[in-house]
């Protein structure tokens, strides 16, 4: 579903990630490739999404483009001791996030976590990168297909094609 929509939503690729906490069985690309030319062709898309083989969060942050925002949807606080993270360390809305974002990004990616959300070591990771911009998408722990399209929803209308230039 998150190919299928996000393709629909505008994205151009696609870059599945493990993490410590990945859950997925092994992705069959071609499939996936296929529902990306089939979104494109039912959204009017010129374009069809590429989807890339998995690789682990460090080796995608070790490459990082110049040109591109992280925008990292961090559900979680920073004390582990209590519910939910505590009340530290939590990423502001994303919309509001997106206003104070490095301006000179041409691009934007968009990382949700696995279940069970990120690690405290990866959160950690991530926030030290400065093309990182941690965001929350609301109060609720959402599904990760529901939050890829919230957070896309969200980056289209803050910096995407549905916006006047």
């Amino acid at each position: 579903m998150i190919i299928q929509k996000a393709t629909e939503l505008g994205a151009e690729y696609f870059q599945p990630i493990q993490t410590a906490r990945t859950v997925a069985p092994k992705l069959n690309l071609d499939r996936l490739q296929a529902i990306s030319i089939e979104a494109s062709e039912q959204s009017g898309r010129c374009t069809i999404a590429k989807i890339h083989a998995p690789q682990k969060l460090e080796k995608i942050l070790e490459n990082w483009p110049n040109d591109r925002g992280l925008i990292f949807c961090d559900e979680a606080g920073d004390d582990d001791t209590q519910e939910w993270g505590g009340p530290e360390g939590r990423a502001g809305p994303m919309l509001d996030a997106l206003k104070h974002a490095d301006s000179s990004a041409d691009n934007w990616a968009v990382l949700i976590g696995p279940e069970g959300g990120f690690t405290p070591v990866e959160r950690a990771l991530l926030r030290s990168k400065e093309f990182v911009t941690p965001v929350t998408l609301g109060p609720r722990i959402l599904r990760a297909d529901t939050a890829a399209i919230a957070a896309l929803t969200l980056l289209q209308a803050a910096r995407g094609d549905w916006r006047a230039r």
